[in-house]
C-alpha cells in the first residue's frame, strides 16, 4: 500500500482577495471598504469579495442583488482581466525563479514543488516566506501559502493563517492535523457532499479515516477511494508545469433575462465570436461542444453533442450550438448563456489560461 512521502516540499501559494486587492491598490478610494469585482447590485454574480465585504458574508459566486442584501454599503467594481492578468505574470516570474515546477490553477494561486530548488534552501517554510515577502514588495499586495508534503495538505493549509499568513505541515504532523480537520474544511468536499457526509455521521477527519474503502466507494463512488486514500495523507498528484487545457469557454451574463431563442441566438452568435477568436489564438481545435444555460432561478443546463472531428470555426460551432438550443423547450427564462468547446487537440500542449468571461 502506498504511504505519506515525507520526503516531497510542496508550497501552495493563494492570493489574497486578489481581485478585489489589486482594485483597492489602484484606486485609494476603495481601500478599506468593502469591495464586490463584478455583478452590481441589479444584476450578475460576484467574482471577488474583499475582506471588508466577507465580514458581511459577501462571498464569489453570489449574486450582487444578494450581496448588496447582505452589505448595503457595497462598492460594485468592474473587472479588469488584463490588469490582473499582467499582475499575475509577475507573481509567477517570481515562482519561476525558485522552481521550475509551478503549476498554476489560477491567476491567483499555483502549486509549487521546491523539493529540489534553484536557491538551494532545504527550508520550504522560508522559501515561502520569502516568495510572499517578494510578492509584497514587487507588486504591493499579500499572498498566504501552505507547506506540507503534497497538493491536498498544501492547499488547505493555505487558507489556515489568511489573509498575508502561512501555515506549514511538516511530514509528522499530517497524519493529526487531517484527523482533526473538520470535513467541511477537505478540499474537494462541497457542500452537498458535507452534508451527506454529516448524515453518515462523519464530521472529522478521524471519523472518516473510521469508515472502511467498501463503505466509502458504496456511498461517494469513485471519489470514495481518493477520501480513503487523503485522510491518511495519501495524495501523490505531482505538480505539473504543463498542464493540459481540457476545455475553452465563452459566456455572457444578461443585463435583462431573454425568453426569446431568437434573442438568445442572436447573443450566441457573439458569443461564438468571441470564442473562435480565442481558438485561433492558440490554435486549439475540440469536437464536444456544450452550450451552458443558467436560468433566472439560478438553476443551471448543459447540452453537448460531440463530433467525429475537430472543429473551432464559429460557424460550425453555431450549427451545434443551434441544434442545442432548440432540442428542449426552455423551461425558464435565461439570465446567462455560455458556449465551450471540449475534447480538444491539446495534448501535447503546455497549460493555457483560456477561460474567457464577459464584463459582468
Amino acid at each position: 500500500m502506498r504511504g505519506l512521502n515525507p520526503n516531497r516540499k510542496i508550497i501552495h501559494i493563494d492570493m489574497d482577495a486578489f481581485y478585489a486587492s489589486v482594485e483597492q491598490m489602484d484606486n485609494p478610494l476603495l481601500r478599506g471598504k468593502p469591495v464586490a469585482v463584478g455583478g452590481s447590485e441589479n444584476r450578475g454574480v460576484v467574482a471577488a469579495a474583499s475582506y471588508e465585504a466577507r465580514k458581511f458574508g459577501v462571498r464569489s459566486a453570489i449574486s450582487g442583488v444578494l450581496a448588496k442584501k447582505y452589505c448595503p454599503e457595497l462598492i460594485f467594481v468592474k473587472p479588469r482581466f488584463e490588469r490582473y492578468k499582467e499582475i499575475s505574470n509577475k507573481i509567477r516570474e517570481i515562482f519561476h525563479e525558485y522552481t521550475d515546477l509551478v503549476e498554476p490553477l489560477s491567476l491567483d494561486e499555483a502549486y509549487l514543488d521546491v523539493t529540489k530548488n534553484k536557491k538551494g534552501n532545504p527550508s520550504a517554510s522560508l522559501l515561502a516566506q520569502e516568495i510572499r515577502l517578494r510578492i509584497l514588495n514587487e507588486t504591493g499586495l499579500t499572498a498566504s501559502a501552505g507547506i506540507s508534503v503534497n497538493k491536498f495538505v498544501a492547499k488547505i493549509a493555505s487558507d489556515y493563517n489568511k489573509p498575508n499568513g502561512q501555515k506549514t505541515v511538516n511530514p509528522d504532523e499530517v497524519i493529526s492535523f487531517l484527523e482533526e480537520l473538520p470535513i467541511r474544511k477537505f478540499y474537494g468536499v462541497g457542500k452537498v457532499t458535507t452534508e451527506k457526509m454529516y448524515q453518515l455521521g462523519i464530521f472529522t477527519g478521524v471519523d472518516l479515516k473510521s469508515k472502511p474503502l467498501e463503505f466509502l466507494e458504496k456511498h461517494f463512488g469513485k471519489s470514495g477511494n481518493f477520501y480513503f486514500n487523503v485522510v491518511r495523507g495519501i495524495h501523490d498528484s505531482e505538480v505539473k508545469s504543463d498542464r493540459i487545457t481540457k476545455s475553452v469557454a465563452a459566456e455572457h451574463t444578461f443585463d435583462v433575462n431573454l425568453s426569446s431563442e431568437i434573442f438568445m441566438m442572436e447573443k450566441l452568435e457573439s458569443i461564438a465570436i468571441a470564442l473562435e477568436k480565442r481558438l485561433k489564438k492558440y490554435n486549439i481545435s475540440g469536437k464536444t461542444v456544450t452550450l451552458k444555460i443558467k436560468y433566472s432561478d439560478f438553476t443551471q443546463q448543459t447540452r453537448s453533442k460531440t463530433l467525429p472531428y475537430f472543429i473551432s470555426d464559429k460557424g460550425l460551432i453555431l450549427e451545434i450550438i443551434k441544434e442545442l438550443l432548440f432540442q428542449e423547450r426552455m423551461k425558464d427564462s435565461v439570465r446567462l448563456l455560455g458556449i465551450s468547446l471540449s475534447n480538444l487537440n491539446t495534448e501535447e500542449k503546455k497549460f493555457l489560461v483560456v477561460q474567457l468571461k464577459f464584463a459582468f
